[in-house]
């Protein structure tokens, strides 16, 4: 695990590469459940088309009160592109009578709460909290969960549970969602899983993979 210094230098130098550490799911804040939904559609799916889909999603359905009338096969129409579309229309149905019974319409503000709701897990509780609520949120993606195991940060776990655990000993609760958040970012502009940028990778310096693909091999 890395020493407190070298933390707070991988912070400082993410903020300075990722000025803007905003989420790529845009919602209404006035409506939470549209980030709650669009990231239920994310799953197995990108970014880019989710954005596609949800205008219309909520065109068709601009109030809670409409998605929670709605059939799983009127939303599973329109999502149907983002794949695993009839879990997915029947997780946003359920989810929707849910808040609309038992929330008043609110998306709720606690992890024990967020998780009650159908399809949603830890991930989409901990980003809820912090980009709707304001809170600390360890968003662990594939992205987040793959580079602070290369930096150290963690023991290169791939359990999401245990990576936030990790996380959370390491990170400031305050740094902890803009920190995700970046972490998504250099995992798609230059910590690209299968071919790292490592050469125009300013984390190097902290990074395991740079450190045994610089070190000269035995022998030699």
């Amino acid at each position: 695990m890395k020493d407190p210094a070298a933390v707070s230098a991988i912070i400082e130098e993410l903020k300075r590469l990722y000025p803007e550490a905003a989420c790529s799911l845009p919602f209404d804040p006035e409506k939470a459940y549209e980030l709650l939904f669009s990231v239920r559609l994310a799953a197995q799916c990108t970014d880019a088309r989710v954005n596609m889909v949800t205008p219309v999603l909520y065109a068709r359905f601009p109030t809670l009160e409409a998605l929670a009338a709605a059939s799983e096969e009127e939303v599973g129409e329109i999502i149907h592109s983002t794949g695993f579309w009839r879990a997915k229309a029947r997780d946003i149905v359920a989810a929707s009578r849910m808040l609309v019974e038992e929330y008043g319409g609110r998306v709720p503000d606690s992890m024990e709460d967020l998780l009650r709701l159908p399809g949603v897990g830890r991930k989409t509780a901990n980003l809820i909290l912090g980009d709707v609520y304001g809170r600390e949120g360890y968003v662990c993606d594939t992205h987040c969960i793959r580079i602070t195991g290369l930096l150290g940060l963690t023991d290169g776990s791939k359990d999401p549970l245990k990576v936030e655990v990790q996380l959370r000993r390491c990170i400031p609760p305050e740094e902890s969602n803009d920190f995700c958040h970046r972490m998504v970012l250099h995992g798609r502009a230059v910590c690209v899983a299968r071919r790292p940028d490592c050469a125009a990778c300013t984390l190097r310096p902290w990074c395991a993979h740079w450190a045994g693909a610089a070190a000269p091999e035995e022998g030699a």
